[in-house]
């Protein structure tokens, strides 16, 4: 290897000695020479390492969270590298400067993020076009994305919104298949909707965004005002009994075809509030970014969400100052609905 890329190596082995703080990751890194010929073997590891999940941190250097599987990948790639007539060293890792953790998870997530909305475009563009396909069409589609969509899920190590999104819009597919997608089931009443979820813990993702803020302030507001939550990591979470997921994969309240987690609330609970259905909008075009309402309010919210996310609040203090933007702004809908009604 070059002498650029052993010095690269030296580094990170001496970075190991580091006392590990709390806060700190560790990582496996791929480091790897490539002959420039056969093109083709080129374009064979790349693929590969996209297949595993990797993300690029430097030329030639690609990381994965460090876990037994993702050891076990890199070993496997390393041999295909060596046996091709190239160059490969796996390191485990901790960055101390440069590269923060989070922004190799932001690389991990935007790579991601990239897949799901590939998906998401597919599978709305096959909704659109249901009525020219036939029902062997429909399904053969449908379980390509289905497939794919798992592929995705098993390499999305730190749970993004797009595969809650993505998993919403392939069920609302997969009913309209099976031919349920205008048998809705019935109504169930506000009062019996409360009944069933008092006195749960309420779980969802760290790092809450719009949709998890606005569904929380819903819960505690109109449903429980004494509901707990719970902020965890995304992937592989096993709730307790006394729990109820929200916006999180296969929770109980997430994504549904192009509904965010604050109007799947709403429509389960039957509400039927123009403030909230206002809200919902709002919330809607901020979380899905697909401007389907385009409310003159959208705008003004986006940025105070945006700049709440990005500030140093924890998940709890965030849920309680954005539960106050929501207080107001239902207030002011709701003034706006009275007012129409006078007219």
């Amino acid at each position: 290897m070059h002498d650029t890329s052993v010095a690269f190596i030296e580094t990170y082995v001496i970075h190991e000695d580091v006392s590990e703080t709390s806060d700190s990751r560790t990582w496996l890194l791929l480091l790897h020479q490539l002959p420039p010929q056969p093109a083709y073997f080129r374009v064979k590891i790349w693929r590969r390492l996209q297949g595993l999940g990797a993300v690029a941190v430097k030329n030639s250097v690609y990381a994965l969270p460090a876990n037994d599987d993702a050891l076990e990948d890199f070993q496997w790639l390393t041999k295909e590298i060596v046996a091709g007539g190239g160059e490969a060293t796996i390191v485990e890792a901790r960055f101390v400067d440069g590269l923060s953790d989070q922004q190799v998870i932001a690389l991990f997530d935007a790579a991601r993020t990239a897949d799901w909305d590939e998906i998401v475009a597919e599978a709305r563009q096959l909704g659109d076009g249901w009525r020219d396909l036939s029902a062997d069409d429909a399904r053969t589609r449908i379980d390509r994305l289905a497939k794919r969509a798992e592929k995705v899920a098993a390499i999305d190590f730190f749970g993004t919104t797009g595969r809650v999104t993505a998993a919403g819009i392939l069920e609302d597919l997969q009913r309209r298949l099976a031919g349920d997608a205008d048998r809705e089931a019935p109504a169930m009443s506000i009062d019996a909707a409360v009944r069933l979820w008092l006195n749960h813990t309420w779980v969802t993702r760290r790092n809450v965004a719009v949709d998890r803020i606005a569904s929380a302030w819903l819960i505690r507001r109109f449903i429980d005002p004494q509901a707990r939550f719970k902020f965890v990591d995304g992937r592989g979470y096993k709730p307790e009994p006394d729990e109820l997921r929200f916006d999180m994969f296969e929770a109980e309240f997430t994504h549904e075809g192009d509904r965010c987690t604050f109007e799947t609330l709403l429509r389960r609970a039957s509400f039927d509030d123009p403030a909230l259905t206002a809200i919902g909008e709002v919330v809607h075009d901020i979380d899905l970014k697909d401007d389907r309402y385009e409310r003159p309010e959208t705008a003004g919210v986006a940025t105070l969400m945006n700049a709440l996310a990005r500030g140093p609040l924890d998940d709890a203090a965030r849920l309680a100052r954005g539960g106050d933007l929501f207080d107001g702004l239902y207030e002011a809908f709701t003034a706006a609905a009275k007012k129409g009604k006078k007219k």
